[in-house]
Parts: structure tokens; C-alpha cells; sequence
């Protein structure tokens, strides 16, 4: 867009999801093994992964950080991703094996498994995606 266009719109585009979490070490491991991600950006507060033109994430140390209690509303979740997957049960094993916990809710678990990752937030697990 030109500058002589001063009354349009400007243009945005997706960048990223931070999450907020008290190890941005930790989370990044746990994210970047998950997903294949390498660390782009990294220091003691802040770890960011991506790959060259796509979205990333974020993880961002928060010195007063509580665990989502999902399915307890009393420190609720503000947001979640969604990961897809081939195999459920293949998946979710894998994801425990690298600090994934499963809480004993699951609302559909024969189409998504909602996991927890090593600093409380949920994520899910589909295969519809």
C-alpha cells in the first residue's frame, strides 16, 4: 500500500499465540517437541517458536502465574489450542511421555482428548483436523 493511500485499512496478519506460564524454557521444550518447532527468539522471561514466514508461539514467564484448574472454574483457561493428530491413542501417549498430564474430564474422547500441558493449560487432540 502506498503512502498516498492514507485512508485504507492497514494490513494485518496472524503472528502468534502467547502463552503466559512461570517457565518459558520448559513450556517452549514441551511446545517445540510437540509441534517440531525450533526456538527463533529465546531469554530468561521470554521463548519464541516458529518456522521462517509461518505463525509461532509464544511463552511469556509471568512472576504471579496460576494454573488453569480446568474443569474447575475457579482459575479458568482463557484460551486452548487444538492440535491435530492421526491417532488419538498414539498421540496422547507420546504427548505424556513428554510432560503432557491427563486430567480425568474428558467431554468427547472418542474425537479430541484434552491434555494438559507442563504449566496447566489445557490443549485438545483431534483427529478432526
Amino acid at each position: 500500500m502506498s503512502a498516498e493511500n492514507s485512508n485504507s485499512a492497514p494490513s494485518f496478519r496472524y503472528a502468534a499465540v502467547t502463552f503466559d506460564c512461570p517457565d518459558p524454557a520448559e513450556l517452549g521444550r514441551f511446545y517445540g517437541e510437540v509441534l517440531d518447532l525450533p526456538v527463533t527468539f529465546a531469554t530468561d522471561d521470554f521463548v519464541f517458536l516458529a518456522r521462517e514466514g509461518a505463525p509461532g508461539l509464544g511463552f511469556n514467564r509471568l512472576k504471579d502465574y496460576r494454573r488453569p484448574t480446568w474443569p474447575d472454574p475457579a482459575q479458568e483457561k482463557r484460551a486452548h489450542l487444538e492440535v491435530g493428530v492421526d491417532d488419538l491413542d498414539t498421540a496422547e501417549a507420546h504427548l505424556l511421555t513428554l510432560g503432557a498430564t491427563k486430567p480425568t474430564t474428558q467431554p468427547s474422547p472418542d474425537r479430541w482428548r484434552v491434555l494438559l500441558d507442563p504449566a496447566g493449560h489445557p490443549f485438545c487432540i483431534t483427529t478432526l483436523v
